[in-house]
C-alpha cells in the first residue's frame, strides 16, 4: 500500500529524557488517523518533529511525505508542502482581530497594502465553516478559549492543506461543539483531506478515526484499524498496558454542613458594561461534597468562578459570599486564598503557570508563607514540599527543578493542581480540571478530588464533559446564559435532563 506519510524510526532526545524511541507511523491518504497515548507518551513531540517545529538534525529517523524525503528546518517549510498543525496550546495574538489572526503571515492584498475588505469577508466565510457566528473584526481577547480554538482551525483551513494535524482540537469545546467539529473533519475526509488527530477523548476517537496508533513511553505499541474493530476498552488497554474497567473511583458519600454559599451574585462584562455575565446566581456547597456546574460554552461558568475568586473577572460585582455561615468579602485572589478558597484555571498556560520557572517555584508560589520565615525562603523546606506534591500528583518529571514549559500538557495540569492544593484550601473551584489529560491521569485526579472531600473539603467542578460530571458529582447546577437554570441530584441527573434544562431555558429567554 502506498502511504501519504511515513515516519521511520523517529528518535528524539531532550536532556535526560528520550521522548521518542524509534517511533514508526504510516498515514494513508484520505483517512482520519488518531494518535493516542498517556501524557508524556510523545504524541505532541512526534507531531512537532513532523511539522518542523523540531528541525531536521535535532532528531534521528526519516520523514517521507507524498513520496519524497522531507528535512524540514522550520514550520513554514512543512506548510509549503501542505502540512498544517494546530497545537494544543493556542498561538493567537490577543490584541489583533479574528480576521487579522486568520491571515497573519498570509495577508490578503499587496505588499504594504492589505485589502481589509477581502480579509474580513474571507475570514467570515471560514468562521462559518467551523461554526462560529462572531464577526471576524472582534479581538481575540474578547472571545473565550473554546472559540479561539475554532479560530485556529479556521486559520489552518485558509492554507493549501493536504494533511491537517489537530492536537487536542476539542479539548476546549463542549460536547455539542465537539461533535460539530468532528463532523466537519468527516466532511473534509469526503473531500479527500487527510487528518491526524491527537485526543484523550476516546469516544471521539471511536466516532471519527479510521486508524489508531497507540504510543506508550515514546514507543509505538500498536496500530488498530476500524475495519478490524476497536473500541474505547481496547484503546485504553493498549495505552496504559492494563484494563481500566471503572473510569471513576468509588467514593462513600459523607456530606456535612454547608461550608460555602453564594447569594444574589451579579457581575457585568469587563468591556461591555451593560452585559450581565452572572445574573442573580444563588448556590450552596457542603463539606465533603463535589458540586458540578454544567453548561454550554459561553454559559458563564468560568466567569462565575473567576468573579467569586477575588473578583478576578468582571465589573460591578455584587452579591454575598458566606464561608461557614460568615459573610466574607473576597475582594482579591490573595484574600480568597487567605479564606481557604482556591481556583484552578482552565487556561493553565495563560493564567495558571509561570512556564519559564521550575515545578518547585510554581507549586510554592501560591503560599510563600508556608516555606518562609522572616521574609527568607527555607530552600530545603521548599524542595521537600515540592517533592511531596509531585509525588501526590504522580507528575512525570526529571526533578522538582524541571522547567514547566518542558512538561507535557497533562503533567503541567498536575503542577497547576498541586499549586492550588499547596495553598491548603477548604473550598476549591476546578475549571475543566482534566482537559487534555489521558484516562489514566484523569483517574488519578479524580482520586485526589475524592481524597479532598473525604477530608471534609468542598469541590466545585466546572466541566464540559457530561460523563465526568455525572461520574464525580453529588449535585449538579446547570447554567445557561449567565443564570442557573436547574439543580439535579446525583440520582436524578442524566445527560438528557441537563440538556433539556438548557434547551428549555433558551426557549423561555427567546
Amino acid at each position: 500500500m502506498n502511504h501519504m506519510l511515513e515516519m521511520k524510526s523517529i528518535t528524539k532526545t531532550f536532556p535526560g529524557v528520550k521522548a521518542l524511541d524509534k517511533v514508526n507511523l504510516q498515514i494513508t491518504e484520505g483517512e482520519i488517523h488518531a494518535i493516542v497515548g498517556e501524557n508524556g507518551a510523545g504524541k505532541s513531540t512526534l507531531m512537532k518533529v513532523l511539522s518542523g517545529v523540531y528541525p531536521h538534525n535535532s532528531y534521528d529517523g526519516e520523514i517521507i511525505f507524498r513520496g519524497k524525503e522531507c528535512k524540514f528546518s522550520h514550520i513554514h517549510e512543512s506548510e509549503q508542502e501542505g502540512i498544517a498543525i494546530i497545537h494544543q496550546e493556542l498561538a493567537l495574538v490577543p490584541l489583533l482581530s479574528i480576521g487579522e489572526n486568520i491571515f497573519l503571515g498570509n495577508e490578503r492584498g499587496k505588499y504594504l497594502n492589505i485589502n481589509w475588505e477581502e480579509t474580513y469577508a474571507k475570514a467570515d466565510e471560514y468562521l462559518k465553516l467551523v461554526g462560529l457566528q462572531e464577526s471576524s473584526k472582534i479581538l481575540i481577547k474578547d472571545i473565550g478559549i473554546g472559540k479561539q480554538q475554532l479560530v485556529e482551525i479556521a486559520k489552518a483551513l485558509t492554507k493549501n492543506v493536504k494533511l491537517l494535524i489537530l492536537d487536542e482540537p476539542t479539548a476546549s469545546l463542549n460536547e455539542r461543539d465537539s461533535k460539530n467539529l468532528l463532523d466537519l473533519l468527516l466532511d473534509f475526509k469526503k473531500k479527500g483531506l487527510t487528518s491526524i488527530i491527537i485526543s484523550h477523548k476516546l469516544n471521539e476517537i471511536e466516532y471519527v478515526a479510521d486508524t489508531v496508533t497507540v504510543i506508550r513511553d515514546g514507543k509505538t505499541i500498536t496500530t488498530l484499524k476500524k475495519e478490524d474493530g476497536f473500541d474505547e476498552s481496547s484503546i485504553i488497554k493498549a495505552m496504559v498496558g492494563r484494563d481500566l474497567s471503572n473510569r471513576f473511583p468509588s467514593r462513600k458519600s459523607n456530606i456535612g454542613e454547608t461550608i460555602f454559599e453564594v447569594k444574589n451574585w451579579k457581575a457585568y462584562h469587563p468591556l461591555y458594561s451593560e452585559r450581565l455575565i452572572c445574573n442573580d446566581i444563588n448556590f450552596t456547597v457542603n463539606r465533603g461534597e463535589v458540586v458540578g456546574i454544567s453548561g454550554l460554552m459561553g454559559a458563564g461558568r468560568t466567569e462565575l468562578a473567576m468573579s467569586i475568586f477575588g473578583h478576578s473577572y468582571g465589573k460591578n460585582i455584587s452579591g454575598q459570599c458566606y464561608i461557614n455561615g460568615k459573610e466574607v468579602n473576597l475582594s482579591s485572589p490573595k484574600v480568597a486564598i487567605d479564606n481557604k478558597l482556591s481556583y484552578v484555571t482552565e487556561d493553565r498556560k495563560g493564567n495558571g503557570l509561570v512556564l519559564t520557572n521550575s515545578i518547585k517555584k510554581n507549586i510554592t508560589l501560591t503560599k510563600l508563607s508556608r516555606i518562609s520565615n522572616n521574609l527568607k525562603i527555607d530552600d530545603d523546606l521548599e524542595v521537600e514540599l515540592a517533592k511531596k506534591y509531585i509525588t501526590e500528583m504522580n507528575t512525570k518529571c526529571s526533578s522538582e527543578e524541571q522547567i514547566v514549559e518542558n512538561l507535557s500538557g497533562g503533567n503541567q495540569q498536575k503542577v497547576l493542581l498541586g499549586k492550588s492544593l499547596f495553598a491548603e484550601p477548604d473550598i476549591l473551584f476546578l475549571d475543566e480540571p482534566t482537559r487534555g489529560i489521558d484516562v489514566g491521569a484523569k483517574y488519578e485526579i479524580y482520586t485526589l478530588i475524592n481524597q479532598m472531600v473525604d477530608k471534609g473539603k468542598a469541590v466545585i467542578m466546572i466541566s464540559s464533559e457530561l460523563p465526568e460530571l455525572l461520574g464525580m458529582c453529588d449535585r449538579i447546577y446547570v447554567m445557561n446564559e449567565g443564570q442557573i437554570v436547574g439543580e439535579l441530584s446525583k440520582e436524578e441527573a442524566t445527560q438528557e435532563k441537563i440538556m433539556s434544562l438548557i434547551i428549555q431555558s433558551s426557549k423561555e429567554t427567546n
